[in-house]
């Protein structure tokens, strides 16, 4: 895959990557006045960074706990990986089947009941209709939501959400898991449950990128951990190591 095909040892190599956006300076009242400004040149731009020259190689089995205050690039560098966003510079390979657990029911209809759902967001994910029939009993027992499954979503709350879209996501065996601070939905049972299937995965040795602000669960999932700030690298190692530092950096 990519420019790390030959490379099967390597499951993630992120090389170089910084991510920018632009976010215009003034609020644009309609779209006309957009397009108008726009022709005169008029409309003024911040450059932000949301990543910066983050490198770092992951081996089949490796779990990289993400670590950092709101707005240091964690959820952005999980995206980058999961091809949501492509690097405004560096390159990102990746080899296997890739599950991102990110913004958990980002692809579901508040309309549908919990059963479409499950076709829908199973369908966002690349799954089969055959596949997904063949599971879906499985995926709604492990939810917990066999009650609610044919009440639309507006009917949920966010933990009921949560549990479907991670009952979901997790059906496959993946190669390379992505965790946006996914063990903090639901109940403390449903945490328990969710976390017990994740360290299942990880006992078949599936490669993870965990975003997390609880440095207990990093030091429980991972093996690696890196802490970003504003957008930078600033710590990459052993587990312990990084997450004693974070902590330090944390507690002041």
């Amino acid at each position: 895959m990519d420019n790390n095909s030959g490379n099967i040892q390597n499951s993630v190599v992120v090389s170089n990557v910084g991510m920018k956006f632009n976010l215009s300076k003034e609020k644009v009242d309609s779209l006309k006045e957009y397009f108008i400004k726009f022709a005169k040149r008029e409309l003024k731009y911040n450059e932000f960074w949301a990543l910066k020259d983050v490198s770092f190689t992951l081996e089949p089995g490796d779990r990289l706990g993400i670590l950092g205050l709101n707005g240091a690039g964690k959820s952005t560098l999980l995206k980058v990986v999961a091809g949501v966003f492509k690097p405004t510079e560096g390159t990102v390979s990746r080899n296997g089947v890739l599950a991102p657990l990110i913004e958990l029911g980002a692809g579901f209809d508040m309309q549908y009941t919990g059963r479409e759902n499950i076709y829908l967001y199973g369908a966002v994910l690349g799954y089969r209709r055959k596949f997904i029939d063949e599971k879906l009993q499985e995926i709604i027992d492990f939810s917990e939501l066999k009650d609610f499954i044919d009440v639309p979503l507006k009917n949920y709350s966010s933990g009921m959400k949560a549990r479907l879209g991670f009952s979901i996501a997790t059906i496959v065996e993946p190669d390379i898991l992505l965790l946006d601070e996914i063990l903090s939905v639901g109940d403390a049972k449903f945490k328990k449950k969710s976390e017990a299937k994740l360290m299942k995965l990880i006992e078949k040795g599936v490669t993870v990128l965990f975003v997390s602000h609880n440095t207990a669960q990093v030091r429980k999932l991972c093996n690696k951990a890196i802490i970003l700030e504003k957008g930078k690298m600033i710590a990459l190692g052993d587990v312990n190591t990084v997450a004693d530092k974070y902590d330090t950096m944390t507690s002041k």
